[in-house]
């Protein structure tokens, strides 16, 4: 059984005991998280749809640990005008591991 759902703007495929690095939550690691916006659940050959949610799904996770991902080096640059620019990036997440998909 599977399902997908989104947060933070991204769509996320979840199975119960996979862990999962999303966009960084407000919640205490070691606490429990239920995310409401379920947009598919499949169970062997049962496929739902939501249009565009299903009403009363809800994945619930464990808050594993938070934490900044690898830095990605921004560079900006115009051609003979002397002008550069270099920036780093480390994008913030949360990992968390599936606990249960309710439909």
């Amino acid at each position: 059984m599977y399902a997908v759902f989104k947060t933070g703007g991204k769509q996320f495929r979840a199975e119960p005991g996979v862990k999962l690095r999303v966009p960084s939550l407000e919640v205490e690691e070691g606490s429990t998280v239920s995310f409401e916006d379920v947009l598919l659940t499949a169970d062997g050959d049962k496929i739902s749809v939501g249009q565009p949610l299903i009403s009363g799904a809800k994945v619930t996770a464990e808050v594993i640990r938070h934490g900044k991902d690898r830095k990605i080096i921004v560079f900006k640059r115009k051609r003979r005008k002397g002008y550069r620019k270099k920036q780093g990036h480390r994008q913030k997440f949360t990992e968390i591991r599936i606990d249960e998909i309710k439909v």
